[in-house]
């Protein structure tokens, strides 16, 4: 065996162990990561601490006292990044996850001057801050998808 072929099978071992890791653990580490950031956020608007009040404020001001609907939104999040890392309540999660979602993408209509710098290519660190949501709604979507697989094996082997 030449000396190519021999450091060709141990990179193709390596990389078999580093794929069976991110198969094993990639999906639970994106809901407990889900569950921390939504968590960790979600406290912040209760106590007066997120960098977004303002915009969340302002992008409801049809609420009599958009002041008061800041921490409830907190303990929404809250309460996702709690569902979400308990498996039975992963639906309730996401359920509760794409109706928050939309309202995160609103000030990006109601606000391009604080979300760009030139629209529409160009953001601000706000319009970063929304944008990033993608990645989330990206995640759920990963996460949601592993719902059904004790279901569908265990229909299987019926």
């Amino acid at each position: 065996m030449s000396a190519y072929q021999v450091m060709s099978s141990k990179l193709e071992t390596v990389d078999i162990l580093i794929t069976n890791f991110m198969e094993k653990w990639g999906v639970s580490m994106l809901r407990y990561s889900l569950g921390i950031i939504y968590i960790w956020f979600g406290a912040l608007k209760p106590l007066g601490l997120s960098p977004a009040q303002e915009l969340v404020e302002n992008t409801v001001y049809w609420f009599d006292d958009p002041k008061t609907f800041v921490p409830i939104l907190g303990i929404w999040e809250v309460v996702i990044g709690i569902t979400i890392c308990i498996k039975p309540l992963i639906r309730v999660a996401l359920f509760l996850l794409f109706i928050q979602m939309p309202g995160t993408f609103l000030p990006l209509i109601l606000f391009p001057e604080v979300c760009f710098t030139d629209f529409p290519i160009g953001l601000t660190l706000e319009g970063q801050y929304i944008v990033k949501n993608l990645i989330i709604i990206s995640a759920a979507i990963v996460v949601g998808s592993t719902v059904r697989k004790k279901i569908d094996e265990q229909s299987s082997e019926i």
